[in-house]
């Protein structure tokens, strides 16, 4: 009874101390360190949080898309399908709406205050980035309400709406980018920008480079205008130099890259046959890739091997000499990651690249194929080659080499759209998987355009026959909390994740 008599009398005590001397003692407040995260501080945990939205769902978009496949028989992503009531497949959604989420507005707000535009521009620019990869893979999101106070619920908005916001946040950011009064400042960007260390020029790049994928992605309707994708492809990245490459220290789990040895997040995958097929010279008239050692890792044996989706790996068993090796480029038997120094996007300390020019050089190249510009199409094409034979490490006369092969089309009338989407393909492995998604799913899987690629004889139980065409909103923020807004949407259906997309139809 004791501890309810004084608990109360203890509370009005502090109530009365609180009032009498709020000015005396304040320990929310401590005037040695700033009270409101500066712009130069918040960055770099974005930037973390970008490569991790990406990496985290790249597992299992990987999957489909054939990128990798798991080392066990019918993966249920192998397969098309996703693991009900988890949070798989839902960290682009935590990253948009919590990790990037209300930092955003705190830059802005914080940054339009110090007259800060270049901030704010970066700012902008990165919350339009996010709206684009974000819906590009869940579809419908929530806009119109996001951040709205006091609210528990949230309703939808359709994938079109978003793409418009996309395109408004991302102008605005170039503009606010392009300003030189108040107090814009290199060396003050360059705090915290990992990436370009506070060039506003290379930013503005990123950001067309946004718009291009924006207007790019909506090719099967009749509103796409090559024109505008082309301009902006123009105006963005230039050479690899303007890679949006977010860099790893690589002395830890805590600082490495997420595909690197150290982290250890690649063990159960394993290269797939479909990428075998486009580096060995399956797929490509008999030309071995140059690409191909620098990318992928042979077997003890000396023999390249890939997996096929649904079958697991066979030869995943010790000492086999035909055993298919880890994607760091050493046999799954090695544990110690001291032994293991990778190679590619795959060591500790490999930057993620969240664009690149090869990449805008290829949609320039469809863009341009796709208005009957096939001399523009053809030497953007060979751009995107060239570029990514330099981001793999292939020297310039293997590239040249390659470049006059049977591999490759020789003359503008020539150039086929397949020619195009599988060299973007090689060029996108792995760390552009999300946007590969983007486009297989614009082409509906075709194999005609993605000679080789097979989707699964058999789905997932629940697909009803479909492949997976979107990823299902995260489970522990939408599917605990915001039911009814589901439930309206048809997100609570099994085959949800078969539903085609807006920007996918005509």
């Amino acid at each position: 009874m004791k501890s309810k008599i004084i608990l109360p009398a203890l509370l009005t005590l502090m109530l009365v101390f609180s009032n009498s001397c709020d000015k005396y003692l304040d320990i929310n407040f401590d005037p040695s360190n700033p009270q409101v995260a500066e712009g130069f501080a918040l960055l770099p945990p974005m930037f973390a949080n970008m490569v991790r939205g990406e990496a985290f769902d790249t597992r299992f978009v990987g999957q489909y898309i054939q990128n990798w496949a798991s080392t066990a028989a019918n993966n249920v992503w192998d397969l098309h399908g996703y693991v009900a009531g988890s949070d798989a497949a839902g960290e682009k959604w935590r990253q948009h709406y919590w990790a990037i989420g209300r930092n955003i507005d705190l830059m802005i707000e914080q940054a339009t205050l110090k007259e800060q535009w270049d901030y704010v521009g970066v700012a902008k620019a990165i919350r339009a980035w996010s709206w684009q990869t974000s819906t590009d893979v869940y579809g419908e999101m929530i806009l119109s309400q996001v951040f709205e106070p006091n609210r528990y619920v949230f309703d939808y908005d359709t994938q079109d709406k978003i793409y418009a916001e996309v395109e408004r946040l991302a102008l605005e950011a170039i503009n606010d980018l392009r300003r030189t009064d108040g107090a814009v400042s290199q060396a003050s960007l360059a705090r915290g920008d990992l990436v370009y260390a506070g060039n506003r020029d290379k930013w503005i790049r990123f950001t067309y480079g946004v718009l291009a994928r924006n207007a790019h992605h909506i090719s099967n309707k009749a509103s796409y205008n090559p024109d505008k994708v082309i301009e902006y492809c123009n105006l963005s990245l230039q050479s690899n130099a303007d890679n949006f490459n977010v860099p790893h220290a690589g002395t830890s789990t805590a600082d490495g890259n997420f595909f690197g040895p150290t982290r250890n997040n690649l063990r159960v995958y394993r290269q797939s046959s479909y990428i075998l097929q486009l580096l060995n010279g399956t797929l490509f008239n008999g030309v071995v890739d140059p690409r191909l050692p620098k990318m992928l890792s042979a077997s003890p044996d000396g023999e390249y091997r890939g997996v096929t989706p649904v079958a697991g790996d066979p030869t995943n068993t010790n000492n086999n000499p035909a055993r298919i090796p880890l994607l760091w480029g050493v046999s799954p038997a090695v544990t110690n990651a001291a032994q293991i120094p990778g190679k590619y996007i795959f060591t500790d300390k490999a930057p993620h690249s969240i664009l690149t020019y090869s990449e805008i050089q290829f949609i320039k190249a469809e863009a341009a194929f796709r208005k009957g510009d096939k001399s523009t199409a053809y030497q953007a094409f060979l751009n995107g080659i060239k570029a990514h034979m330099d981001f793999a490490g292939v020297t310039a006369a293997e590239r040249d080499t390659y470049l006059a092969s049977a591999a490759v089309p020789q003359n503008a009338n020539d150039l086929t759209i397949s020619d195009i989407m599988m060299q973007k393909y090689i060029s996108l492995w792995v760390h552009g998987a999300l946007e590969t998604w983007v486009d297989m799913r614009r082409f509906r899987y075709s194999n005609n355009v993605y000679r080789g690629f097979n989707l699964p004889v058999t789905f997932f139980t629940a697909n009803s026959g479909k492949p997976a065409y979107r990823l299902r909103p995260r489970y522990n923020s939408e599917y605990v909390w915001n039911l009814d807004a589901l439930n309206r949407l048809g997100a609570t259906n099994d085959d949800y994740h078969t539903k085609e997309l807006w920007f996918m139809q005509n």
